[in-house]
């Protein structure tokens, strides 16, 4: 018994959480089944490294600040018209992220712009990405409060960890000369370094009224385009047509 103890105290130690909890269980099995010790080892390695890989999935999500549930599959590709359901599943695949390229997702409101953002972030964590999901609102104001506190650097920093940086409704953010500035410089850190995705009800020709002045708003679009995928989701809105149906 005192050995038991001991290697569970030695296991806990070590942060094998999986050994622990499972090594007798898995013993009496491999005794049962006539297993040799290299057949135990191999079992329990494998089920501590599942273990670790279930529980940083959902630290991942957790840290990814996902609103709502969203899944990938309930997405209606076939309602939009020009979109593929093979452009969707190599956006789920990721492997624009691994070239710091930027994905730009426009449409209407009430197209799925948001639901694909969210389903797609879900994707990425699921596949062991660390993705960050804010509203253009929710990280101007994190931004403003970083400058207040003279944060602004390691607030940057902190934010450019995340591999994909989710800005849902950009077009939301009505805002003084000094805030879109903020804005601008954050995304510039990550020009050619993490990936962007953007949605917004906005038109490139309509982004002066985010960024106020001409210059800050063709650089802004500059960079975001160089090494980007555009997106436009050209359809009625979900939300229109089932406010429709309900009535039919």
């Amino acid at each position: 018994m005192r050995v038991i103890d001991e290697l569970s105290i030695g296991f806990n130690e070590l942060k094998l959480g999986v050994f622990a909890e499972k090594y007798q269980d898995i013993w009496d099995k491999c005794v049962a089944d006539k297993l040799d010790y290299k057949e135990y080892l191999k079992m329990l390695v494998s089920m501590e490294l599942e273990g670790r890989h279930h529980r940083r999935i959902k630290r991942l999500l957790k840290q990814a600040n996902i609103p709502r549930v969203k899944e990938i599959n309930d997405f209606k590709v076939d309602k939009i018209p020009g979109l593929e359901q093979s452009t969707v599943t190599k956006l789920v695949k990721g492997d624009f992220i691994d070239r710091a390229e930027n994905l730009l997702i426009f449409g209407n409101p009430g197209t799925g712009k948001t639901h694909l953002s969210i389903a797609l972030t879900r994707e990425w964590c699921n596949a062991g990405r660390k993705v960050l999901f804010m509203t253009a609102a929710e990280l101007l104001q994190e931004l403003l409060k970083a400058k207040a506190s003279l944060r602004s650097n390691e607030y940057t920093n902190k934010i450019n960890q995340y591999e994909v940086l989710v800005i849902d409704d950009i077009s939301y953010i009505p805002c003084e000369r000094n805030e879109a500035d903020l804005l601008f410089l954050l995304l510039s850190s990550r020009y050619e370094n993490k990936s962007i995705v953007i949605t917004s009800n906005l038109a490139f020709a309509k982004w002066d009224s985010i960024f106020k002045d001409n210059m800050t708003t063709a650089a802004t679009i500059d960079r975001l385009v160089h090494h980007s995928i555009i997106l436009k989701l050209n359809a009625e809105s979900y939300r229109k047509e089932s406010a429709k149906n309900s009535r039919d």
